[in-house]
């Protein structure tokens, strides 16, 4: 059986991605290669054209071609080819600013201990701020990008290596190496302007008068709607299951688990 047009160019797209250029992606495989299967789903999803993408779809190239070119190992996936990946080396000379990107609610622990490394066992960091935002709005919604002073950082002892193009590597930077937006109010502060800010917003719905009451009916409906809602999800989770299911027993894979 031949494979599909999409299945081959899929599997084109992660042998460059897994096996190549994992870094133009923002993406630094471990020792061994791997990449954990949640991250590289992120940075497939920033791409055009690739925002379907899920990991069934990745199965699904696993099972169809006779020789993929990458390989999963529970949640972790590399490419078989590895040897034009860059690994990361000692950066003798870095750029004069490199970027981070922090959780909004680590800014004010940030400033005060300085940057550690989060998911990575290494902090990373990228001389392209669009770059560290990009890898940044992975862990946060809305992340603070930190501009680090590279020449300070190594009159402080910190050593960069360089994970491609962009990417950069450190154990951790010290709090007077850094620079960013301001902190954010203390959250006694924030609670403080809230209630002000509230004084006047509708009471509870037990303080409520009956006309501005939900009446129990449109309750009902609601609970009913958000019962068919999860429903729907679970009947599509399951189709693609047996979807999947399907595929293997063609190909000869009889493992119904």
């Amino acid at each position: 059986m031949k494979p599909k047009a999409h299945i081959r160019k899929l599997a084109k797209f992660l042998a460059y991605l897994l096996g190549r250029r994992p870094d133009e992606f923002g993406l630094i495989p471990d020792a061994d290669g791997y990449i954990k299967i949640k991250e590289l789903l992120k940075a497939i999803h920033e791409e055009d054209g690739w925002r379907h993408i899920r990991q069934a779809n990745i199965q699904e190239v696993l099972y169809s071609l006779p020789s993929p070119p990458f390989e999963i190992k529970e949640t972790l996936i590399r490419a078989k080819q590895r040897d034009q990946i860059y690994l990361p080396r000692p950066c003798s000379h870095p750029p004069k600013f490199l970027y981070t990107c922090i959780r909004t609610k680590a800014h004010l622990v940030v400033d005060e201990k300085g940057i550690m490394p989060a998911k990575h066992p290494k902090v990373l960091l990228s001389s392209d701020s669009d770059m560290a935002l990009r890898m940044g709005r992975r862990i946060d919604a809305s992340p603070v990008l930190l501009t680090v002073q590279v020449e300070k950082a190594m009159q402080n002892g910190v050593s960069f290596d360089q994970a491609g193009e962009t990417l950069y590597l450190a154990d951790a930077i010290p709090p007077n190496c850094f620079t960013g937006p301001p902190l954010p109010e203390p959250e006694t502060d924030r609670k403080a302007a809230s209630i002000k800010k509230n004084k006047h917003t509708l009471p509870k719905q037990s303080q409520m008068p009956d006309y501005l009451i939900w009446p129990s009916e449109t309750l009902e409906k609601r609970q009913k709607h958000q019962n068919w809602q999860k429903h729907k999800k679970q009947k599509a989770r399951e189709r693609e299951k047996r979807r999947l299911r399907k595929l293997k027993r063609s190909l000869g894979y009889y493992d119904e688990t």
